[in-house]
């Protein structure tokens, strides 16, 4: 007769023998930390045709900064590679020559 295998084991835990279920297994869909759902992010400056972003356009550059005065992510503002480094350069620009702040005001 064959052994029937079941989904627990036995372990050893503080030389006593017990019987626990095993892990599930990886690898069926499930994955932590992704966002189910929602809708997806566009590249504003791709989908506007905004080739060159300027740092004196201080109303297009508020829309990619937080509250707080931080740059925000790519993951947040849904903007290509390409265009989060021209908008990072054009923030920092606009920072150095006084037109948006450093950190916000409390």
């Amino acid at each position: 007769m064959a052994e029937e295998h079941s989904n627990q084991r036995s372990q050893t835990f503080n030389g006593e023998r017990t019987n626990r279920p095993s892990r599930k297994p990886r690898g069926d869909g499930e994955r932590r930390g992704r966002r189910q759902g929602g809708r997806r992010r566009v590249d504003y400056l791709a989908v506007n045709h905004i080739d060159y972003v300027d740092y004196k356009d201080t109303e297009l550059l508020q829309r990619f900064i937080a509250d707080n005065g931080k740059i925000l992510p790519r993951r947040i503002t849904g903007t290509s590679s390409k265009n989060q480094r021209k908008i990072a350069t054009a923030i920092k620009r606009a920072r150095i020559m006084a037109l948006l702040p450093f950190v916000a005001n409390n």
